[in-house]
């Protein structure tokens, strides 16, 4: 069922609202953390392939996979049907994702370099149509400056538990005797059941809005106008940099904290599950500073303390669990702020985009930002592993390292990371659409958009065209 009228769009979701709609973000999450942290080593060590090959597996299907988001998003943005535009989408893209994951974890004994690459790809396009249609979704549904950062938040929170699910799964089925291996099965099993299942949910609790479109075409010319907008690059190189910088830590993270830091699988997984789990506190921290210094200062600030606290990892006692609970609480707190700005960020440069070209582009925005985020897990993938392999790092079970090689590893840990990130924040140095100019966009749309409903109702009782606002140019 959908819903158009100006009094829908700019409607306040109630809690329970918003984490209904946000449940489609567990199994989301879930997969981005399976896929940065345990998939590529499972098929490194479970199935025996090499670092590089995994890595560069990894590169190709995100190098063949990114110029499908804009396509998508464009399609999502002109598909209007009585189930609504995003629903419909949704509902598309978990089955797709379910298959490819199912396939994944039953590999057969001959699986090399273009069986896992042909899989990868469908499981990224599921990916894509998934996370695609629900980030798109939420930005239509929150407008306000602040409602915005509450619903990307709520989409965090969830995002975070499901997340933390999967993180628990392998810990759990270790202390039963489970093999590493066994315990990542057992993650993607999670994913598999619950993708449908949260759609679902999310399908059935949320209405849709469909805003009006009053221009309709668009062209090559018109793709190359939005990604010349200053807040688009801005945007755009922020979200690849913040992304890519966990993203780096994440590939070497479980070799990080066994071989340098001295943490067993589980006491590694514990970590990583504290790091997750701090995303309940930073999401909504990092939405209620944005209200208080604004969306892109609240970024700004985020990157900073997660740098500087990533620093204080390289001096912490090794295998003393206790002594790096607050480093990897406070750094994953501010790592989930990241995401909640940035999504946040790029409704609001939607919402500019549709006042000032009169089309909803909502879909390819976050086609766009989805495109640079998986550009970053490509890359910090194919990087680290290739920088390991360089300098020497054995990753295969059983194998020991030399001390330049773990001095190595723990360089590229930590170097990457900081860089990336920081250059993030500061990509928002100078920028302009605050909550102030966002609210006098909001009220502009609306005013138009209203005018555009009344001339589709005399149209309807009149027969006759109604005469639309003019654009604003």
């Amino acid at each position: 069922m959908t819903e158009a009228s100006p009094n829908a769009r700019g409607r306040t979701m109630s809690t329970a609202a918003v984490m209904a709609f946000a449940c489609t973000h567990i199994p989301i999450a879930a997969l981005v953390l399976a896929v940065s942290v345990h998939l590529p080593q499972y098929f490194a060590t479970h199935l025996g392939m090499s670092l590089v090959l995994v890595g560069g597996a990894f590169a190709l299907v995100r190098a063949i996979d990114i110029p499908l988001d804009p396509a998508l998003g464009l399609a999502m943005d002109k598909t209007r049907t009585r189930f609504g535009r995003f629903r419909l989408w949704i509902l598309i893209g978990a089955p797709i994702l379910m298959l490819a994951l199912y396939v994944l974890i039953n590999a057969p004994a001959d699986a090399g370099r273009v069986w896992l690459i042909g899989w990868l790809l469908v499981m990224y396009v599921g990916y894509s149509i998934l996370l695609l249609s629900h980030v798109a979704w939420a930005a239509t549904l929150a407008t306000s400056y602040q409602q915005r950062s509450r619903i990307f938040g709520g989409l965090t929170v969830l995002g975070t538990a499901g997340a933390m699910a999967v993180l628990i799964i392998p810990v759990a089925m270790q202390a039963r005797g489970a093999t590493d291996a066994q315990g990542v099965e057992a993650m993607v099993w999670f994913i598999i059941i619950s993708a449908p299942l949260m759609a679902a949910i999310t399908v059935w609790r949320t209405p849709e809005t469909l805003a009006p479109e009053h221009h309709t075409g668009f062209t090559l010319k018109d793709y190359r106008a939005l990604l010349t907008r200053p807040n688009v690059l801005r945007l755009l190189f922020a979200d690849l940099c913040v992304t890519l910088g966990p993203g780096w830590m994440a590939a070497v993270y479980l070799f990080y904290f066994k071989d340098s830091r001295g943490f067993d699988t589980t006491q590694a997984n514990l970590l990583l599950l504290i790091y997750i789990a701090a995303g309940f506190a930073g999401a909504p921290f990092t939405a209620w500073l944005a209200g208080r210094i604004s969306k892109h200062r609240a970024l700004m600030v985020t990157t900073t303390i997660y740098s500087l606290t990533l620093i204080t990892l390289s001096i912490l006692p090794k295998g003393e669990f206790l002594a790096a609970v607050p480093t990897m609480f406070l750094a994953g707190a501010m790592a989930a702020g990241f995401t909640v700005m940035i999504r946040a960020i790029t409704g609001d440069i939607g919402d500019e985009i549709r006042l000032e070209s009169g089309r909803e582009l909502m879909g390819l925005m976050y086609a766009l930002t989805t495109a640079t985020t998986k550009l970053a897990g490509a890359a910090s993938i194919f990087l680290t592993f290739n920088v390991l392999a360089a300098v020497g790092y054995q990753a295969a079970a059983g194998a020991t390292n030399s001390a330049d090689a773990i001095r190595g590893l723990e360089l590229a840990y930590l170097i990457g990371p900081i860089v990336f990130v920081m250059l993030g924040g500061a990509f928002f140095f100078g920028y302009r659409l605050t909550e102030a100019r966002h609210a006098e966009i909001r009220t502009e749309l609306e005013a138009r958009d209203a005018l555009y409903d009344q001339a589709a109702v005399l149209q309807g009782l009149t027969g006759e065209p109604g005469h639309p606002a003019p654009e604003k140019t």
